[in-house]
């Protein structure tokens, strides 16, 4: 079967590894566990490592599992090339560690996932500018831009409040001004929106969320869309200024992120993330379809105080939603009655798992001001929007009578 661009997105993904023609004609990439390669002739080990020749020199750099997965998002999110790395952390620190330097600025959305916003604070440590601001407005981004100012960063729908970037405003911004711009695809996936369609130059997926999709494995990937013209970024070092000039900042971000850092992907959860990708699409139009219909039963409870989900109408950037995105996704959050002890309500559903992941085939909760926003302080959490009551869910692809039902008697 030929797999080429006309192929249908699931069709695509799950003859990937075909097209790359594995070892025994195996359908899956084999997981290759060695971290040391070898050639016949030593001259060429030493083309490898200086970038004259195509091959594998050590594990924290390349692995065929690895590189096979990377092909696999790359065609998800009709790039140019993906980099793997441990986790989506380690490629959101990787990619600014490599393309900013002391004294660059940096927007980035005031309603970031805490440890994304833990990390550009730690930035700020060593004389990297951060502006926090409402990117669901692309005049409040426009109004941060410096001199100084090097890229922006924003995700498509914010956890746990679920604001919608203006994506597109943003994207016209960023290619007006020569600004990088990324996009954190991670609450939508490829399958719901392709940050190309806006101009992103990078894409962030946390692969361990709704990619892999089974909560087995930890794994984030940065593609590179080919859409910013690094021969006009001060920031890449000579030594990277050489070849195709759309994979300078890859390039760059490879060597200096994930060599340096060494945040590598290892192969047995390139596997496990891989086969989880096959079912993407399957998984996210179910769990979109129980958000939807949770979220319209609990904005009908009377005691749920609110519902942050992009797909009721009186969302703030409902039409936003609909128009940029396949569904509105599987995340949303709830405000419970100031008489509901959170605590006591999580431990009475019996369906629906009290757990820190994302993006499960399982629906997980969450007491968000307690845990995963809990070192950012009361203040902070105000100003995002995020309560003392607020529980997020991550809706998975269970039965929806089976979710409803667990939520009646656990708020009765």
């Amino acid at each position: 079967m030929s797999n080429d661009d006309r192929s249908g997105f699931t069709t695509c993904n799950l003859h990937a590894d075909r097209a790359d023609k594995p070892e025994h004609g195996v359908l899956h990439k084999p997981i290759h566990t060695s971290v040391a390669y070898t050639y016949e002739d030593a001259r060429d080990l030493a083309a490898v490592f200086q970038g004259k020749m195509a091959g594998y020199n050590y594990g924290r750099q390349q692995n065929p599992t690895v590189n096979a997965l990377q092909t696999r998002i790359t065609k998800m999110e009709q790039g140019i090339t993906s980099t793997a790395f441990a986790t989506g952390m380690a490629a959101i620190g990787s990619a600014l560690f490599a393309l900013l330097r002391a004294g660059d600025h940096m927007i980035a959305s005031a309603f970031l996932f805490g440890n994304t916003n833990s990390l550009f604070n730690s930035f700020r440590n060593f004389g990297i500018e951060v502006s926090f601001v409402d990117t669901t407005s692309a005049s409040a981004v426009a109004d941060a831009i410096q001199d100084n100012t090097r890229l922006v960063f924003t995700e498509t729908i914010a956890n746990p409040v679920t604001q919608v970037a203006d994506l597109t405003g943003i994207g016209q911004l960023c290619k007006q001004h020569g600004l990088i711009y990324i996009v954190d695809n991670t609450m939508t996936s490829p399958w719901l929106f392709r940050p190309i369609s806006v101009g992103a130059s990078f894409i962030v997926n946390s692969l361990t969320k709704t990619i892999g999709g089974h909560g087995n494995a930890l794994g984030g990937m940065l593609t590179d869309t080919g859409l910013f013209d690094w021969s006009s970024y001060d920031n890449i070092f000579d030594t990277y200024r050489k070849g195709d000039v759309k994979l300078w900042g890859t390039t760059q971000v490879r060597k200096k992120g994930l060599r340096d850092f060494g945040a590598t992907l290892g192969p047995e959860a390139a596997h496990h993330l891989a086969v989880g990708s096959e079912t993407l699409p399957l998984r996210m139009d179910r769990a979109s379809e129980n958000a939807q219909l949770l979220a319209e039963f609990c904005d009908q409870h009377p005691r749920i105080k609110k519902v942050y989900y992009p797909g009721l109408p009186h969302h703030p950037q409902h039409e936003r939603a609909r128009s940029l995105f396949r569904k509105t996704g599987s995340i949303m959050s709830i405000d419970l009655a100031d008489d509901i002890d959170c605590f006591d309500f999580l431990n009475k559903l019996q369906c629906v798992i009290s757990s820190s992941n994302l993006g499960d085939t399982r629906t997980l909760a969450i007491p968000v001001a307690h845990t995963i926003f809990f070192e950012m302080g009361a203040e902070r959490r105000a100003s995002m929007g995020i309560g003392d009551n607020m529980i997020r869910l991550s809706v998975g692809i269970e039965d929806i009578e089976d979710l409803l039902h667990d939520f009646s008697q656990a708020l009765s």
